[in-house]
């Protein structure tokens, strides 16, 4: 079936009090894995590509100085792997833009072929936030397409989003901004950071999205809540990768007791990006130990060495570059690439796999009702 919203995704979490994994992708290999850990789950999924992954994917090695053109590109690229492997699938899928910077860089998403776009305006004062918010919502509204905003700091890193601290959703701001902008979505802070440095025994702040969930009910609005910065970082993986010459350090997450336990509060959509980049990076230097020989191979060599010189980076983008054609393209030169690509495909299932599980998504895919942008494009109008 075609790409769908996230809209109708989002209704049919609320509708069965489940919530959905929403996994970030920055490479071919790895949109055809979410795609087919889903399918295996019957669930439906959503794959995103953060605003920065659109500059990677538009050939930008550093991805950090991408270029509004780079995104353009990248945006293309991202949706066209998305197709590539979900356009027959029996499953609905969304294709998510993850932080959007601005304006610009949401519409490009939008006529590069995503379906849903995120714009984070939470660093700004809040009038700031739901006039910009409101200006991306209008432009994606009027084309089918979902819009999720975010209210409230995060801590952490994640590409260019950075906040030494985080600030609480307010929930009666909240209701205001869902009210003034129109968002299919919300993020809020409530607990989660940024990063594979979450603090130990984190803990979330689950009156927060039952206050704000009360109010919208009462109003009769809806309105999906969103929990970013929410990877669990498996602390097996964390060992794994220590133990093959890598340096993580305070690496820890949300538990997933934590993330399970917020969503009857409400929490419809729950972000993961950093478990499948350790996963991946923990497969690629396993590889390398196992099979010696490959260190020295002509195509892939170049990963090992990254993978040596840069023991504490765990994002597979570092990583990569040697073999940048198969990244964009899915190309696949020889064995040993493929190799490489199957040990990728592996790392993303195993973490999207049990979140799946654990979220409550498997099985739900008939549930989501099938609305194409044109159908929502007329759903927008009323």
């Amino acid at each position: 079936m075609p790409l769908v919203p996230l809209r109708p995704l989002m209704e049919a979490a609320e509708q069965h009090n489940y919530a959905q994994g929403a996994f970030n992708v920055n490479a071919m290999a790895q949109a055809k894995a979410v795609i087919e850990m889903h399918e295996t789950f019957r669930s439906p999924a959503i794959l995103q590509g953060a605003d920065l992954a659109n500059a990677f994917m538009g050939g930008r090695v550093d991805f950090q100085n991408g270029t509004l053109e780079d995104k353009k590109k990248g945006a293309r690229n991202i949706a066209a792997a998305v197709k590539k492997y979900g356009e027959d699938s029996p499953v609905p899928i969304v294709l998510h833009l993850d932080h959007g910077k601005d304006f610009d860089s949401c519409a490009a998403a939008i006529d590069g072929g995503y379906t849903s776009v995120m714009i984070d305006g939470s660093s700004l004062p809040l009038e700031q936030n739901i006039e910009l918010t409101r200006e991306v919502v209008k432009y994606a509204h009027a084309r089918g397409v979902s819009v999720e905003g975010e209210l409230g700091v995060l801590g952490g890193q994640e590409d260019h989003v950075f906040a030494a601290t985080s600030t609480y959703t307010n929930p009666l701001d909240a209701v205001r901004f869902i009210q003034e902008t129109e968002v299919d979505a919300l993020a809020i802070s409530y607990g989660t950071q940024h990063g594979a440095n979450k603090g130990k025994n984190a803990r979330l702040r689950r009156e927060i999205p039952i206050a704000i969930k009360e109010c919208i009910n009462r109003l009769g609005i809806f309105c999906a809540l969103v929990s970013h910065g929410s990877s669990t970082v498996p602390q097996y993986i964390v060992q794994e990768i220590n133990d093959l010459g890598g340096d993580l350090q305070n690496a820890y997450g949300i538990h997933v007791d934590e993330l399970i336990a917020a969503i009857p509060c409400g929490i419809r959509k729950i972000n993961v990006d950093t478990d499948i980049r350790l996963a991946v990076t923990r497969n690629m230097k396993e590889l390398f130990a196992q099979q010696p020989a490959l260190q020295n191979s002509p195509s892939i060599g170049g990963v090992y060495a990254l993978l040596g010189e840069k023991r504490s980076a765990f994002d597979p983008r570092v990583f990569f570059p040697p073999i940048m054609d198969t990244v964009l393209t899915g190309n696949v030169p020889d064995g040993d690439v493929a190799l490489l690509m199957s040990r990728v495909e592996a790392g993303v299932k195993e973490a999207v796999g049990s979140l799946i599980v654990h979220f409550g998504s498997y099985g739900k895919a008939p549930l989501v009702e099938q609305k194409s942008l044109e159908d929502m494009i007329a759903f927008y109008k009323k």
